[in-house]
């Protein structure tokens, strides 16, 4: 297929799975971002804004600006993972947190000179309303999708990240774990201002988890209606092709059954290769459950080194 008619059908998948999403604001309104509070470290300089999006309440976000490096910098959006925990949210950026890797990842990152933006994502942190439950049905009577909610607010993110004069636009990247990782590969699939990216122990074969009825292990808010009538995670993350993309993975991890991790990577492993990218593409898997391994952090670094 000549490339303009490759662009045009991945724009047209693009548009057919952001309508899965629900009734949601304009994509292209304007917005802006309150600086509340700046806070020097050791390696960065922690900005704590608001992004004022039109259409949604102001959206709390941790913004690293480092020490190291000039601008315009590559920077990474960075996306917090579920895990129980309501009340952290975008803390987990730039704060230890269980189940991940020491330093956190805005340190890491600063060191490198990349910066990094994180938002408390809908019912997250200083936007945490309640039971998740009581949300996802709320949302459903609204004609809204809690994912579809937290999508477009991601999106919005990454378009004041973009904007940034301190930032390079033409290298951001995704990261995160668990619900985060989940955020990583469907922001990327859905803008191609996600030129890397990262996702940590979550990239489920849909199809597998329903044969070993694991649907449970997840929270309400990873489901979409009428998703599997058009889309499977392959399908999402073709999306993503040619652009580097790197997924690690736990084979012992119960979110990620190791057959479909298998045909995850058989299947984009050809489109790789097909899109004349094999090197762009890669799973790294070990005998971990789900949480960061050490050398878990270390392929990312050095993938980041290498792509961003």
């Amino acid at each position: 297929m000549p490339s303009s008619n490759r662009k045009s059908s991945k724009h047209a998948l693009r548009q057919k799975l952001y309508a899965l999403l629900g009734d949601l604001p304009p994509r292209g309104a304007p917005l802006r971002a309150k600086l509340i509070a700046e806070e020097p470290t050791e390696h960065y300089i922690l900005e704590r804004l608001v992004l004022e999006v039109p259409g949604r309440d102001g959206i709390p976000a941790v913004y690293c600006k480092p020490r190291a490096g000039k601008a315009p910098r590559p920077a990474v959006l960075y996306n917090h993972a579920h895990g129980g925990g309501s009340t952290i949210g975008k803390r987990e950026l730039h704060q230890p947190r269980g189940g991940f890797q020491s330093p956190p990842y805005a340190e890491a990152l600063a060191k490198k000179g990349i910066a990094s933006l994180c938002i408390d994502q809908v019912n997250f942190g200083e936007r945490h309303l309640g039971d998740e439950l009581d949300l996802f049905k709320e949302t459903l009577w609204r004609g809204q999708v809690l994912w579809g909610l937290m999508v477009y607010d991601n999106l919005r993110a990454l378009d004041y990240l973009a904007a940034r004069e301190d930032v390079d636009a033409g290298r951001i990247a995704a990261l995160g774990l668990s619900m985060g990782s989940t955020m990583s590969w469907w922001t990327g699939a859905l803008s191609e201002k996600i030129k890397v990216v990262v996702d940590l122990c979550c990239m489920t074969d849909y199809h597998e988890l329903i044969r070993i009825q694991g649907l449970k292990g997840h929270g309400i808010y990873y489901f979409v209606p009428g998703l599997l009538k058009h889309f499977d995670e392959v399908a999402i993350n073709e999306l993503i092709v040619p652009r580097a993309h790197l997924s690690l993975n736990g084979n012992l991890d119960p979110l990620t059954p190791p057959a479909g991790l298998d045909r995850i990577d058989r299947e984009l492993t050809k489109a790789y290769k097909a899109a004349g990218a094999p090197e762009k593409w890669k799973m790294f898997r070990r005998d971990a459950n789900h949480f960061e391994t050490a050398e878990m952090r270390a392929e990312v670094l050095a993938w980041l080194d290498r792509w961003l």
